[in-house]
């Protein structure tokens, strides 16, 4: 008898190990973070970084990329794609802000912290998933090359720095409300008339659509033209009566 009880805890411990294991991500040192130094304008079009704020609490940062490091291979496969895709994007977010304060406040751009010969995305200064990576390896190869999420409006959640990129969110990604924020990511990014705009019945859009046009046209809601995916969110373009644009810009 006492020789099944302990097979019974035995069995049930290992369940709850492997619960836990399998347990969804805490983003909430990141989102606390991004709440008190992510300042938004233009009613979300646009934010600033506090980097000084930042740099003060950088054990609270530190603190959550390790969080991000231990999390291994095995754990992450057991997440739904939601929760996965929330974790890399955090991921590729934090640890930018992260390159950012090696040298600040001494840098005028993130492009000052690469090199002639390699931009400061694809330095390999950090690991994730057992393996040393880089910026770009994170956002090309782990979130585009994965083949697993398809997903265009990444790119209106990944944060690089640069002037062309996407506002910083001031709060953290997370896989249960993952869709609607990515939606409102892509809405306040779209909205935006300093990167989108109808100009005389022509559609100006952002050069981020010419970086990326193959994952635009890659049959996310059926849209495998830039037309078709303009057609999806046009009404965040347009106004009034407005026909349909006769040509779409990209690189404004």
């Amino acid at each position: 008898m006492y020789r099944h009880l302990g097979h019974l805890l035995i069995g049930l411990l290992f369940f709850l190990a492997m619960t836990a294991n399998a347990a969804e991500f805490d983003h909430t040192q990141w989102d606390i973070l991004l709440a008190k130094y992510v300042r938004v304008q233009e009613d979300g079009k646009k934010t600033s970084v506090n980097y000084g704020g930042i740099a003060e609490e950088k054990a609270a940062l530190t603190g959550y990329l390790k969080q991000l490091t231990r999390v291994t291979h095995d754990r992450f496969d057991q997440w739904p794609k939601a929760e996965q895709l929330a974790f890399l994007i955090n991921a590729y977010n934090a640890r930018t802000v992260e390159l950012i304060l090696t040298k600040y406040p001494d840098l005028k751009s993130i492009k000052d912290l690469g090199s002639l010969f390699r931009s400061p995305w694809k330095k390999k200064f950090f690991s994730l998933l057992g393996e040393k990576r880089s910026l770009d390896d994170l956002e090309h190869g782990m979130i585009r090359g994965a083949g697993r999420y398809n997903d265009p409006r990444i790119h209106f959640a990944l944060n690089c720095a640069s002037l062309g990129c996407p506002a910083l969110k001031n709060q953290a990604y997370r896989g249960d409300i993952l869709e609607e924020q990515l939606e409102e990511a892509t809405i306040l990014f779209l909205s935006d008339r300093s990167r989108n705009r109808l100009n005389d019945n022509i559609l100006e859009i952002s050069s981020l659509f010419k970086w990326y046009r193959q994952d635009f046209e890659s049959g996310w809601r059926g849209a495998k033209r830039l037309p078709q995916l303009a057609k999806l969110k046009l009404k965040h373009l347009l106004t009034g009566g407005s026909p349909f644009p006769s040509s779409i810009i990209t690189g404004t």
